[in-house]
């Protein structure tokens, strides 16, 4: 089985480094995913995601990157390739927090995150 999943990167550096509330750092996956799901609403994937037989059946994978400078260069590979996404920027930090994809099979871009390590 390979459902459609959304796919999320969050800094860890905002928990150890900067010492953000764990609830601030999921927000700003919250808002990158909400932000996706948006941008990329009319594509065919986010609609059967999001549609109301599927949502009961929602899947994500959140994945942790060490720092801004990391999250950066995985925002410019996933461009690269083609896979969309949208990369959040809080404000008025004006700084790089996470990132999701819209909606994809694992089949198509889990090797994209294989630098990435599951969030925990």
């Amino acid at each position: 089985m390979d459902p459609l999943a959304m796919f999320i990167v969050v800094r860890r550096d905002l928990i150890k480094t900067l010492a953000w509330p764990l609830g601030s750092v999921i927000a700003q996956g919250s808002h990158a995913a909400t932000a996706a799901l948006w941008k990329f609403r009319a594509h065919p994937d986010t609609e059967a995601y999001a549609a109301p037989d599927n949502i009961d059946r929602m899947h994500k994978v959140v994945y942790e990157l060490k720092n801004e400078s990391q999250l950066a260069a995985l925002a410019a590979r996933l461009e690269e390739r083609g896979i969309e996404h949208y990369l959040w920027r809080e404000q008025p930090e004006n700084m790089l927090t996470a990132l999701a994809t819209r909606p994809y099979r694992k089949s198509e871009v889990g090797d994209a995150f294989k630098k990435c390590g599951l969030f925990r």
